[in-house]
């Protein structure tokens, strides 16, 4: 944290007033020398002062901070100073609270700001912007991202400026004071200065104004290259290398007029696109979920049938996902979200066998007999919760491979809080507008503006959510928003609302089709099943008898006069002539020829039948030998014969040893489901959980803290003391130094003066725990406070110094050696011990005269 001068125009001279009387160890102008402060809260202590509730409150915004548990307190701090941990906590926050933790983060850089500094930097003086930035403030506090000290004064958490990266609010670092020799200070009147400046300047420095407070210079003997050597001369801008210039912060801040922002962010309502009627969109949805139940059904019985094999590598193969859209009719997108729908709900998987393939398990069964609105529920939801990606399918991976439907690396664990967010953000717009894509993501960049979803993500979520019936023309349906819910019966109950009232009744006519009018029952739906095929969907069924629709009831076992009867039960009027004759025709025709195993036979009571049939060579891969007269054996098994004989227009049937017609079909194959983890619990019962958790952990981390000794102690307050015996003075031009990050720049780090190293048995505030070692370190990177760490050298030797932390991150510790002059990254793991150096003097030696020896 580099020192400076910042003092906002515009404003009293209180905050350089109070930042130069408040004693931190820091020089303030020509003063050369070091004060001790009593330290009078830190982040750890805030935590542990915090309620029972407060602490529960943390835990459950921020989850990974219970998971797993935490031994103490001082353990939980630590894990909530983490960057990991920090970088999850503002994923979660809004652009409100982002804004907030930046004004913090920004006005600490020169001193801790109190609650009013950060409410007039981010809304100034407007009464309702104030309110809801100090909201946003209190929801910060609460997950720990910022604290208070015993003074009121707001400090961001330990590690969290080095996260928000080196610009926070598009502000520079504070300039180093006194500033470097042939560096001229930033001017104290800003536009005092641009009164007078040539043309250009005010743009060039409008341009960095909001940040990113660094640009690129251009040639010197252009125009805009001598305005911005002009702007650099004056102190308006600071040149870090031949290339790039900085906007110092007072310059920055006053131009912006004392603000961090340039304006409050405020939650966008989703606006865009049109509002259609409630029943419409009702419409729109039980249609699409009618649709989605039918083409999952028919992808389990052809499964079931004929599984497709698994690939090499995982996943359904180009072949069997065109072959599966053409079964559906569907093209190849929508057949591998069905195709994936069907896995994330368990109906289908990896059998596992040898070769493997995927196969339907013992689950479809019990989901067929459910109702339609049940179904669906069950679909939706396993949507709604599974990690699965389908919208990648097709999309190549980083080494150019194209994404196969139910490819294992399609999983990805944030897919269920993405899916979830953007039906919320459904779920907030005005009943029946359908926001788009760009509507969505406006919301979500104001939402979690640091974990904002790629457009392609939103746009795949938003189709699925279409295809599924969670949406009906844009907008979320009744049954969408009742998915959002708790109630695991309110998804079926909210479609089943949505969807017509179904009919029992077929009209039947003369060109063999008949017309349901309306959404068949499951009863009509089971008979034409049998009988019919589908010509076209919609406000109505058309269906068409032929005699291989007719075939499926037949091989059931039913007769003319059952399937004749079915028919005449459901029909408004008689059934038509032309339709019967196709019934009794068909039935006829049925089982004149029988198969049986040789591997198989075929016999006909008409030698006619399989006179030419060995010689054709069409049926050459069958291998037909004639036995006698009316019977053929087949190389064949039973069921090859039959199919190979129906595809060219024959229509044998099986039949048992004894000679009856089988009329069973081929049981479907099925599997036994296994439960996969990487299946996600529904988010409800994760947040009920995760409450309980967080419940139950609070009084277990009071319990462990009063067992465990206060390691962290605050060091007692000191009276100023004169120098320590031997010390050497080390001139303020001497002074270590860091770099200003983006600026290249160094500036002293000013730090508060230690006692020479004490002996350890003398030292009760600190720690050899790595955990609290760690605390401690960020603890004093937040500070600029010394501490006494000891070192193991390479033979295994221990070697104290006095450093001052700089920054803790990637299992490594910056900081500054004073004695030597000189900055250090070391290991974590050759620390053996962090003590707080304990203050004994309150001013360091006078500067040397300049050019002194």
């Amino acid at each position: 944290m580099l020192d400076g001068g910042l003092r906002r125009q515009g404003a009293a001279p209180s905050r350089a007033g109070r930042r130069a009387s408040r004693g931190d160890g820091r020089p303030r102008g020509d003063h050369q020398h070091v004060r001790i402060v009593v330290r009078m809260s830190t982040f750890t202590d805030q935590l542990r002062a915090r309620t029972d509730d407060d602490l529960v409150t943390l835990l459950r915004l921020r989850p990974d901070l219970g998971s797993p548990s935490p031994a103490t307190l001082a353990s939980l701090a630590v894990r909530a100073t983490s960057r990991m941990s920090l970088e999850r906590a503002l994923a979660a926050v809004d652009a409100a609270v982002l804004q907030a933790l930046e004004a913090v983060v920004a006005l600490a850089a020169e001193e801790p700001p109190t609650r009013d500094d950060v409410l007039s930097a981010v809304a100034g003086t407007a009464v309702e912007d104030r309110a809801l930035v100090g909201r946003a403030l209190d929801d910060a506090v609460a997950r720990a991202l910022v604290w208070t000290d015993d003074s009121g004064r707001l400090h961001p958490s330990p590690g969290l400026a080095e996260v928000l990266g080196p610009y926070p609010a598009g502000l520079a670092a504070p300039t180093a004071t006194p500033a470097r020799p042939g560096v001229p200070p930033p001017p104290a009147d800003v536009h005092a200065l641009l009164a007078e400046a040539p043309a250009g300047a005010r743009a060039v420095l409008e341009a960095l104004a909001w940040g990113p407070p660094v640009g690129i210079a251009p040639e010197p003997s252009t125009a805009a290259g001598r305005t911005v050597a002009w702007l650099v001369r004056r102190g308006a801008l600071r040149a870090t290398d031949a290339r790039h210039v900085v906007l110092p912060r007072t310059v920055a801040l006053a131009l912006r007029g004392g603000r961090t922002h340039p304006e409050v962010a405020r939650e966008p309502v989703p606006g865009v696109g049109r509002r259609w009627p409630a029943s419409l969109v009702g419409a729109e949805s039980a249609a699409a979920a009618e649709r989605i139940v039918r083409l999952v059904g028919v992808l389990v019985d052809a499964w079931g049938r004929t599984p497709p094999t698994v690939l090499r590598a995982g996943g359904l193969g180009v072949r069997d996902l065109r072959r599966l859209a053409q079964r559906l009719e569907v093209d190849e997108d929508e057949a591998a979200f069905v195709a994936e729908l069907a896995a994330a709900a368990g109906l289908v998987v990896d059998d596992g066998g040898d070769p493997p393939a995927f196969v339907p398990t013992d689950l479809v069964d019990g989901w067929a007999a459910r109702s339609l609105p049940e179904r669906w529920a069950a679909l939706a939801t396993a949507w709604r919760d599974t990690m699965r990606t389908p919208w990648l399918v097709g999309t190549r991976d980083d080494r150019g491979t194209a994404r196969s439907a139910l490819d294992p690396e399609l999983h990805r664990r944030w897919a269920p809080r993405v899916r979830r967010t953007v039906l919320e953000v459904l779920a907030s717009a005005p009943e029946g507008l359908g926001p788009g894509a760009g509507g969505v993501l406006d919301v979500l960049r104001w939402r979690a503006p640091r974990s904002v979803p790629p457009e392609a993500v939103v746009r795949g979520l938003l189709t699925e959510a279409a295809r599924l019936g969670v949406s009906g023309a844009g907008a979320l349906s009744p049954a969408g928003r009742a998915l959002l819910t708790d109630d695991p019966a309110a998804p079926a109950a909210a479609l089943a609302a949505d969807l017509p009232e179904t009919v029992d009744e077929l009209v039947l006519q003369a060109d063999l089709t008949g017309i349901v009018p309306g959404r068949p029952s499951p009863r009509l739906e089971a008979l034409l099943a049998r009988t019919a095929t589908v010509e076209s969907r919609g406000g109505a069924l058309t269906v068409r008898f032929t005699p291989e629709s007719l075939r499926a009831g037949l091989d059931a076992g039913a007769t003319a006069d059952d399937l004749l009867g079915e028919l005449a039960a459901v029909s408004r009027g008689h059934v038509p002539q032309p339709l019967e004759y196709l019934v009794r025709d068909a039935a006829r025709r049925h089982g004149r020829l029988r198969a049986g195993a040789a591997m198989a036979y075929l016999r006909a009571d008409d030698p006619a039948l399989l006179a030419g049939l060995p010689d054709d060579p069409r049926f050459a891969s069958l291998g037909l030998v004639l036995l006698a007269p009316t019977v053929l054996a087949a190389a064949v098994p039973p069921a090859e014969l039959v199919e190979a004989l129906r595809e060219r227009g024959l229509a044998p049937v099986l039949e048992g040893p004894d000679g009856s017609v089988v009329h069973a079909q081929a049981a479907p194959l099925r599997v036994r489901v296994r439960p996969s983890r990487a299946q996600a619990q529904p988010a409800s019962d994760d947040e009920r959980s995760a409450l309980a958790r967080a419940t139950a952990l609070v009084p277990r981390l009071r319990r462990a803290e009063e067992a465990v000794p206060q390691l962290v102690a605050d060091p007692p307050a000191l009276e100023p003391a004169s120098p320590a015996a031997g010390a050497t003075p080390t001139p303020a031009a001497a002074a270590p130094t860091t770099a200003d990050p983006g600026t290249g720049t160094a500036a002293p780090v000013h730090v508060r003066a230690p006692a020479p190293a004490p002996d350890r048995a003398d030292v009760p505030d600190g720690t050899a725990d790595p955990a609290l070692a760690l605390l401690l370190l960020r603890e004093a990177a937040d500070e600029r406070t010394p501490v006494w760490v000891e070192l193991v050298g390479a033979r295994g030797e221990l070697d104290r110094r006095l450093l001052v932390p700089v920054r803790v991150d990637g299992g490594r510790l910056r900081a500054v050696d004073p004695a030597r002059e000189a900055e250090l990254t070391v290991a974590v793991h050759r620390i053996a011990s962090v003590h707080r150096a304990q203050p004994a003097s309150t001013q360091a030696p006078e500067a040397a005269p300049e050019g002194a020896q």
